[in-house]
């Protein structure tokens, strides 16, 4: 279910060295026991780091201290991430996020074409005006596929005016490409998490445990992690 193109981009991960919080990926994929470093300047192979999460992504949608987060890397031409968005995001809302339990985090992967990282852009100007989960949804309520043009720079114009930013603003920093190396720090975080496709989940319990999610899974999926998330 991950994105076709992307499959084999991602650099690999050497050497991670045990030091700081213990966080182990498992759920889904059974993936082996990482280590999250505390955020430092690294020289050599890159290192996942709290930052690796949090870091260069959206404004944080929900209770900034609730237990569980889930992170979301995403492209916004991607057809699964429509799926998920439209078959299972709006359940997570209703159920954890608006009542507290978990916050979201959207981060870029723009691996489709060069529309996703002007939706992207689109998204992160939008987010100067306090609109960029709201941004977030318009691109995803008129995704028609990929690299078709829904997401030119004309449409994503008529998306700012939708949602009534104020577009001379939104146009000067979308002329300006103030958020491009936020994106791309963002590509380089899934990087370095190896992801190959979009969507890719990471629930982050209090404890500091990751569970990685990939693909539109079903509601029930992400609703089994989480409640056992908040139970610790």
């Amino acid at each position: 279910m991950i994105h076709g193109p992307s499959l084999g981009i991602g650099a690999v991960i050497a050497s991670i060295v045990i030091i700081g919080i213990f966080f182990g990926f498992n759920g889904i994929t059974n993936e082996s026991e990482l280590v999250i470093e505390p955020t430092t300047k690294q020289i050599g192979p890159a290192k996942i780091t709290m930052n690796t999460f949090y870091g260069n992504g959206s404004p944080i949608l929900g209770n900034s201290d609730a237990k569980v987060t889930l992170v979301e890397f995403g492209d916004y031409q991607c057809h699964f991430c429509n799926v998920f968005f439209h078959s299972t995001e709006d359940k997570i809302l209703q159920q954890y996020v608006e009542t507290g339990k978990v916050k979201m985090i959207f981060k870029d992967y723009t691996i489709i074409g060069p529309d996703s990282i002007n939706a992207s852009h689109g998204a992160h100007c939008a987010g100067e005006q306090g609109l960029f989960w709201e941004y977030h949804d318009v691109l995803y309520s008129n995704w028609t596929g990929e690299n078709n043009g829904w997401a030119s720079s004309e449409n994503l114009l008529k998306f700012a005016q939708e949602i009534e930013l104020d577009t001379n603003q939104w146009s000067e920093c979308m002329n300006n490409g103030t958020y491009s190396d936020i994106i791309l720090a963002s590509n380089n975080d899934a990087k370095t998490l190896e992801l190959t496709g979009t969507p890719a989940f990471f629930i982050i319990g209090p404890d500091g445990q990751v569970s990685k999610l990939f693909g539109a899974q079903p509601f029930e999926t992400f609703e089994n992690i989480i409640e056992n998330e908040l139970e610790r």
